[in-house]
């Protein structure tokens, strides 16, 4: 049996993210004063009371409207599944706002739902309880009044959710597994590729730039595999991203991009490399991150075309030979399963611990097979390596002088070390660390007796000149 699920519902804006951050003890959901600014469902895992250990998932969704055009309806959407999800749903209003049209549209729905329902009253810091009458016309109880934002009332909300929750014991630590982030510029099929994987509509996958704007956290199993699958807002060019939101879904893209095992880079088949995926690429480089390029939409090519586009990707990716190329179709579904493959073997080899005398080993024949270069006049010795860290995995080349190593022998060390190590889609960090000289610096501090033998030196020395 999975852990219990609490899902917020309620009308744009009136704090299901801020209420879902308090919860969880993040700031995983987006926030801000712009309305509709969660789209798709947010997981947290909760642990709502320490004394029984009572851990839940809760669900944070997209404001409920009654517009009618095609992201609100794929919003909706992404609601209803949340709804049907969940053992207790918070029906979240503004305390401020009073009870307007669509509350009681939204009420009617969550009547007919055989649910454990709490209605709760947000923004209600320094309000009178008594001016809240009128939300009991919804006919869902008490109202519960807090102030997600100040933490207000959040001891009783939880106090009055505990009674109404499946008895579920959790012991065990929670588990991530494998944490897959996956990258990509607007349209390029992201969430139609976690979709396909998921074998549901998790995430929004309609033909629109731009429909995830946060980063979405979705765990999974696969073959007796644990997951989570990480759905970036795609990023658009710098001069695209005036907007608040687009800078906060900036933010949680790197975000994201920290956090993940594998990294999975989507470009568009028929576009190919372009300025944004060179910037997501320099990104995915800095943070030395398990690497797999996927191309998709590629049943859209001719035989012409797909040779063209191989010859390309050689020449604008040569720079990271570590990384492989996957050709795939996330509509259809060709060549989707077979990224798991190396998704599994890419993490294993990133937290694996090499043994110093292995590393050592291929040092020498690094050094055999090329020199270190002179520096300055002076040749670089590298004395001995170890493995100092994983995820990224990280070896450190001891000697002398290798603060001036350049750029190019750093680079044979990496793919040297990368194919001796037959280590797949991850790069090398390296760290250099110099012998340094223990006294230098430091005053010699003479004792008396050395004091005066050196001034019987420089009387002889005197006299002889």
């Amino acid at each position: 049996m999975g852990l219990p699920i609490i899902c917020l519902i309620g009308r744009p804006n009136v704090g299901k993210s801020t209420l879902f951050n308090r919860l969880s003890h993040s700031r995983q959901a987006l926030v801000s004063d712009f309305a509709g600014l969660t789209r798709d469902r947010q997981y947290a895992k909760v642990l709502l009371n320490d004394d029984t250990q009572t851990f839940t998932t809760i669900i944070d969704t997209g404001g409920f409207t009654n517009k009618v055009n095609l992201v609100d309806s794929g919003i909706q959407d992404q609601i209803l599944s949340a709804l049907e999800e969940s053992d207790v749903i918070y029906f979240i209003l503004n305390s401020r706002d009073g009870v307007i049209s669509l509350d009681l549209e939204i009420a009617s729905h969550l009547r007919r739902l055989k649910k454990n329902i709490i209605l709760v009253c947000n923004k209600a810091e320094g309000l009178n309880p008594t001016l809240t009458t009128e939300f009991f016309e919804l006919g869902l109880g008490k109202p519960i009044l807090i102030s997600a934002e100040h933490g207000q009332g959040i001891d009783n909300l939880i106090n009055t959710t505990l009674p109404l929750l499946p008895k579920v014991t959790v012991n065990e630590e929670v588990v991530e597994g494998i944490t897959i982030a996956v990258l990509g510029k607007p349209n390029v099929g992201k969430s139609t590729l976690i979709n396909h994987i998921l074998r549901e509509k998790r995430v929004i996958a309609i033909d629109l730039p731009g429909t995830t704007r946060d980063s979405i956290y979705i765990p999974f199993e696969r073959k007796g595999q644990q997951y989570t699958l990480i759905d970036t807002a795609g990023i658009r060019r710098k001069n695209s991203t005036h907007e608040k939101i687009e800078i906060f879904s900036i933010i949680k893209t790197i975000n994201a991009l920290e956090r993940a095992h594998v990294v999975i880079l989507v470009l568009d088949a028929q576009t190919g490399v372009t300025k944004q995926d060179a910037s997501l690429l320099g990104m995915i480089l800095d943070k030395d991150k398990a690497l797999l390029i996927v191309i998709n939409k590629w049943d859209g090519l001719d035989d012409y075309q797909k040779q063209e586009v191989k010859r390309k990707l050689e020449v604008k990716l040569s720079f990271i030979s570590y990384t492989s190329v996957h050709y795939i179709s996330a509509l259809h579904g060709s060549g989707v399963d077979k990224l798991f493959t190396p998704i599994n073997q890419s993490y294993q080899d990133a937290c694996k611990q090499h043994s110093t005398s292995i590393l050592n080993k291929i040092l020498d024949k690094a050094n055999h097979g090329h020199q270190p270069p002179l520096v300055k006049g002076r040749r670089l010795k590298i004395k001995y390596v170890n493995q100092t860290n994983i995820f990224p995995l990280t070896l450190a080349f001891h000697g002398n002088h290798l603060q001036n190593v350049p750029n190019a022998y750093e680079r044979y060390l990496k793919k040297f070390f990368i194919n001796s190590l037959k280590l797949t889609n991850i790069p090398i960090k390296i760290e250099y660390k110099s012998g340094n000289n223990p006294f230098k610096n430091k005053k010699n501090i003479l004792n008396a007796s050395q004091i005066a033998k050196k001034r019987r030196l420089m009387k002889f020395v005197k006299r002889k000149h």
